[in-house]
């Protein structure tokens, strides 16, 4: 909680996209489809897709899947080579925790296509912005599924982003070989996890949380309250010197 609410440059937020999580893919593991990785510090975002990566190879959008080895290798090359000087900072994801759905899932399917081990992110730099929330506000902070309830919550006219695609959305939108419509809702989400992080930090974020406790809470991290305790520091100083010359004398 403390390195998400006081975050560095030293913070990255992280989402992927995959094949379908199921036994109805044509390998024995979910291939990587796209990656986004955006700066909190600056809201710069770096991504690997298969759609980018295919064009830059020179493959067509018919000859993706017949070479879809070779340009999902190349992808996971591009961010392997992206995390060499990077693995030692913070990394917040959204349920990114095993090797069905996360960091090692990644990893094995380096594994899988170069025979090799990629860069190793440690486990103690990884931060599950879902896991936060819910030592936060209880794991009733929003209706399952919880991302999407998070969005529809923290949105003025209670919608989701107009790229978000739900798991099942994406898998079906690769097999249509609708790539950049995958991709597109990766970035989104890792755009809206750096919009979570921030009104976290300020205290305005808004969830289905009741209880006393929570709402006390979220009037001492609001920016009014801050404002409040700085004017009453202020306020109370002449006092305190004033006691400490009494004390003195």
């Amino acid at each position: 909680m403390k390195r998400v609410k006081n975050p560095s440059d030293s913070l990255f937020v992280i989402h992927y996209s995959c094949q379908s999580l199921n036994d109805d893919n044509e390998g024995l593991s979910p291939r990587i489809t796209s990656i986004a990785v955006s700066r909190f510090s600056n809201d710069q975002t770096v991504s690997f897709s298969i759609h980018a990566i295919a064009e830059e190879l020179g493959f067509e959008r018919a000859d993706v899947f017949t070479n879809i080895d070779k340009i999902e290798m190349k992808l996971l090359d591009r961010f392997n080579d992206f995390i060499k000087e990077r693995r030692g900072y913070t990394w917040v994801h959204w349920n990114m925790r095993n090797s069905t759905y996360g960091f090692e899932h990644i990893e094995h399917r380096y594994r899988v296509l170069h025979h090799s081990d990629m860069v190793n992110i440690p486990i103690e730099n990884r931060e599950n912005l879902n896991d936060v929330l819910v030592d936060r506000f209880g794991s009733g902070y929003a209706a399952d599924p919880k991302m999407k309830s998070l969005m529809e919550l923290n949105d003025k006219t209670h919608k989701v982003h107009r790229d978000f695609l739900t798991g099942l959305e994406e898998v079906d939108a690769f097999k249509s070989s609708e790539f950049i419509k995958v991709h597109k809702s990766t970035l989104c989400k890792v755009g809206f996890f750096t919009k979570v992080i921030t009104r976290l930090e300020k205290g305005g974020l808004k969830t289905s949380s009741k209880g006393i406790g929570v709402m006390v809470d979220r009037i001492l991290e609001s920016r009014h309250s801050k404002v409040i305790a700085l004017i009453a520091g202020v306020m109370s100083l002449p006092v305190a010197l004033y006691q400490g010359y009494v004390w003195f004398n």
